[in-house]
């Protein structure tokens, strides 16, 4: 009698399983069928659910789907959007946009492009600050900071347990001391990079502080997969610092400081375009906490000569805006492109685009790290990289350390810097936020800094790639395969 009932209760476990998979994995490979953009991640997930029926559509619930629901839209002035559906394809505000076709500017069309958009003006009488490394950066931070009187906003992906982790934690905590309104976005996953998590210290000394996407159950689980990306530091909602540096002893390059040094340039902004970064914090900000975005009433002096303009980047209304705007500029390239970035998996419209640009006569360079922090990612840079140089796009390896800047150079004029890698999970998962700069000068003096790099930098050649074992080359392959989850 036991022997029966234990194979009747087997029984109905198998028979569970089997109905759970008839209903689940269809359900999915619907889901996946409906919603996805990509042909190729719909037919991806469909194959995971297919082949893998019970663990597949658990995976695909809690990596696959968009349940980013953003009440900034509406504050924008835009309806409620619908759930999977509007983010996404992303929001454009194409109506009402002032374009003067007579205007002489090289850059017009682009311009033009990027406030249909974001809705944002390009804002004119701006200073900008190159900030070279920890070294440089960190005491800018920490100055401003210190002699913040209204309100300190910060958001970092990660924020690290050690010396200038604790800099910055004690200027925190004295500003909040002081009465200034401090409010802090720590990435969840970013977090995690350095132990025990900073935002318990923060918070046990009274700081305001938010983690951003921590992991949970339930109906506003975010997804997993997502992460807040945008380096953004601003104070009195006067000065305002972003790029793509984060928070630790990792970006101290002089040698001794750590053991795995970063280098990374860091922008400071004074002047108009102060406001937009206000907006994306707080865009940010309400994003991690369900607060209603408060619109800045601060009134921004004028600086400088450098127009710029903020490109708030996600997977919600912001999606596919900074892909967009860097097609858009690489069209526009009439004469040079120069990028440096630590990760490069581009999309195929983006490498397709930089291929056009070479064959116009663009002289188009790109700059990755000799040895890289992730050297899977590395190797799947590798089993791509024969699509540039085959026609004629420049790549060098610089030595280390390992350079973390993101640089995007057009004609020697325009620049976009901030946060986001050039890959897949910058451009289609992470929360990003970018920075328009036309500024000709500016330009002219990080040229002549990344001209001075390649020449202590080896170039990649075609017959080195081509000359690769076939380990080595299907090794390179099968990380390629996967790049679109780096």
């Amino acid at each position: 009698m036991t022997a029966f009932t234990e194979f009747s209760g087997l029984d109905v476990v198998v028979n569970s399983l089997i109905t759970l998979a008839l209903i689940a994995a269809p359900f999915a490979m619907w889901h996946a069928l409906l919603y996805k953009r990509d042909p190729r991640a719909a037919m991806g997930w469909m194959s995971v659910c297919l082949l893998f029926p019970i663990v597949g559509p658990a995976l695909y619930f809690l990596f696959g789907i968009n349940r980013i629901h953003h009440r900034a839209q509406v504050w924008k002035g835009g309806s409620h959007p619908r759930r999977f559906i509007d983010f996404e394809r992303g929001d454009v505000p194409l109506s009402d946009i002032p374009f003067n076709k007579n205007r002489q500017d090289d850059f017009a069309p682009l311009i033009r492009a990027t406030y249909a958009l974001t809705g944002l003006p390009l804002l004119a009488g701006n200073e900008v600050a190159v900030l070279r490394n920890g070294e440089i950066a960190y005491p800018a931070m920490l100055n401003a900071m210190n002699t913040a009187k209204n309100n300190i906003d910060l958001s970092t992906y990660i924020f690290e347990n050690n010396h200038f982790g604790h800099a910055f934690t004690e200027a925190l905590c004295a500003a909040v001391n002081r009465g200034v309104t401090v409010r802090v976005i720590v990435d969840a996953m970013g977090e995690l990079y350095s132990w025990p998590r900073i935002s318990r210290r923060l918070s046990r000394l009274g700081v305001n502080v938010e983690r951003f996407g921590p992991p949970r159950l339930g109906s506003q689980l975010p997804g997993l997969n997502l992460r807040n990306h945008r380096k953004l530091l601003i104070v009195d909602e006067r000065i305002g610092f972003t790029g793509g540096m984060n928070i630790g002893d990792r970006h101290l390059v002089q040698q001794g400081a750590t053991r795995q040094p970063t280098a990374d340039i860091q922008f400071q902004f004074q002047g108009p375009v102060v406001a937009q970064l206000v907006t994306g914090f707080a865009q940010t900000w309400q994003q991690a906490t369900g607060e209603e975005p408060q619109r800045s009433e601060v009134e921004q002096a004028v600086f400088g000569e450098s127009r710029c303009r903020v490109i708030v980047d996600g997977p919600d209304f912001n999606l596919d805006k900074l892909s967009h705007v860097l097609l858009g500029a690489i069209a526009q390239a009439k004469n040079s492109i120069r990028i440096m970035t630590p990760y490069f998996l581009p999309s195929r419209e983006m490498l397709a685009a930089l291929q056009t640009a070479a064959l116009r006569g663009v002289a188009v360079t790109l700059v990755l790290p000799e040895k890289n922090n992730l050297v899977y990612v590395h190797w799947a840079m590798r089993n791509m990289l024969w699509e540039l140089l085959y026609y004629d796009i420049s790549v060098a390896y610089q030595p280390p350390p390992f350079n973390h800047s993101k640089l995007f150079i057009v004609d020697g004029e325009y620049l976009l810097i901030g946060s986001a890698n050039l890959d897949p999970r910058s451009l289609r998962l992470n929360y990003e936020l970018g920075v328009e700069i036309y500024d000709k000068m500016l330009a002219a003096e990080l040229e002549g800094e990344f001209d001075a790099l390649i020449a202590r930098s080896s170039m990649v050649t075609l017959a080195e790639l081509d000359s690769r074992s076939l380990m080595t080359r299907s090794r390179d392959a099968l990380c390629w395969l996967f790049s679109p989850y780096l």
